[in-house]
């Protein structure tokens, strides 16, 4: 053996039989639980009130779990959509909620009726509301029948509301097809409340 080699040297300390083994495994395995409850709590930490995609894993009672690729997520009966349905495998846009940290696995609570989803499905279909140029004022939400949202440019050559249908209703489309044919009217907002209540009222 030279100076500054490693020698390997197997070692039964005293009384380590059956059961310090197992409390040794058990250990180890407590540690690489929190080590993993860790990464999914702070992967998704800074996602709250932001959409994800994740895939439907499994029911449990009126509960949908959801494969986020890294943990899982909850979605819980009252922020699902009453008139869709969820099987094994669908792919589905989520809105996160909250995340909280536990002694076990953390929770991600998420939901598909929230009006805030809407919003940010139409951040993300919209460049004009995602740079700020069109500023959504106000949403209001039946979820899977209607949403009303109210938007307002801040440039007089933005129409507000044809950003947000898009060419063609490509947009709006998009969203419509991701809600599952819930209809989306388009408000333009006024500072003007007379005003603002007509242009919500037309059909």
């Amino acid at each position: 053996i030279a100076l500054g080699e490693t020698v390997t040297l197997e070692v039964t300390p005293d009384n380590f039989g059956r059961i310090a083994a197992q409390t040794a495994k058990q250990v180890l395995i407590q540690k690489l639980r929190d080590a993993e409850a860790d990464l999914v709590y702070n992967e998704y930490k800074d996602k709250v009130f932001q959409v994800v995609t994740g895939t439907v894993r499994q029911k449990e009672g009126s509960n949908i779990i959801i494969d986020l690729g890294r943990g899982e997520a909850l979605l819980k009966q009252r922020e699902q959509i009453e008139n869709e349905d969820y099987n094994i495998g669908d792919r589905l846009k989520i809105y996160i909620l909250e995340v909280k940290k536990s002694s076990q696995t953390p929770e991600v609570l998420v939901s598909r009726s929230h009006p805030n989803f809407v919003k940010k499905l139409f951040e993300i279909e919209v460049p004009e509301i995602a740079d700020g140029t069109v500023e959504v004022k106000g949403i209001a939400r039946e979820p899977g029948y209607r949403t009303k949202i109210a938007v307002y440019s801040k440039e007089s050559k933005v129409d507000c509301v044809g950003a947000c249908v898009g060419m063609r209703g490509s947009r709006v489309k998009n969203i419509v097809q991701e809600l599952n044919g819930e209809k989306i009217d388009i408000v333009p907002w006024s500072a003007d409340i007379e005003t603002f209540c007509r242009n919500a009222m037309n059909p």
